[in-house]
């Protein structure tokens, strides 16, 4: 019987809440102001039986919840509609982790919310890690490009709850064909007819104090 390819994360359970720890942002305990920093420690995401031929892995994760009109977002005098139009946004990117590897353990990658964002490409074990979009969602120029894993951060006056989607490739190239800064969407253009298995486990997150008390 052929083995299956899975995906899991020790740091939270497929559909749950994700843990303040691994977010960017969490409500403000003193309710001073809407939101402060959290941990933004990287989950632990694990995976098993990678295919015959698999020589690299890949990891992802993506919010599909993110509002197209985000000139909306954090407004006192506006509310994000729960079927408001939505896009993609990527907070982690992770490349070139040889298959021999069991999982990324939590918060080796990151731990805290780093000014102007981490450095890369370049990390540890040879991996390299993209460019996430909260380098697109700021200013790079002044705020600095945002390497590898930042945690979500949906705004407060958003009536959707979050999902975030992390998922692993199994592909057939020992390192991505990709140099210097790469992105979400040009990672998966890359892995283009290289695929050879692909899994996920997603959980949910916010930091509307009415979806939080539901």
């Amino acid at each position: 019987m052929e083995s299956i390819f899975r995906v899991w994360s020790d740091s939270f359970d497929e559909g749950a809440m994700i843990p303040e720890g691994y977010a960017y942002a969490k409500l403000d305990p003193m309710g001073r102001e809407h939101t402060v920093p959290a941990g933004n420690r990287n989950p632990q995401i694990a995976w098993s039986n990678p295919p015959a031929g698999t020589q690299s892995l890949v990891v992802i994760c993506q919010d599909h919840d993110v509002p197209q009109d985000f000139s909306m977002a954090n407004r006192e005098d506006a509310v994000i509609a729960e079927d408001a139009p939505r896009r993609d946004f990527f907070h982690w990117i992770l490349v070139d982790i040889v298959p021999e590897e069991p999982c990324i353990d939590v918060g080796t990658l990151s731990k805290g919310v780093t000014p102007k964002g981490k450095k890369g490409p370049a990390c540890a074990n040879g991996m390299r890690q993209g460019l996430n979009d909260y380098t697109n969602f700021e200013k790079p120029e002044e705020t600095g490009k945002h390497y590898g894993y930042d945690g979500p951060c949906p705004p407060w006056n958003d009536e959707r709850m979050h999902r975030y989607v992390f998922t692993v490739y199994a592909v057939d190239f020992p390192l991505l064909p990709l140099s210097g800064s790469f992105t979400g969407p040009e990672v998966l253009e890359a892995m283009q007819g290289h695929i050879l298995a692909s899994a996920s486990v997603s959980g949910l997150y916010t930091l509307n104090p009415k979806l939080v008390r539901k």
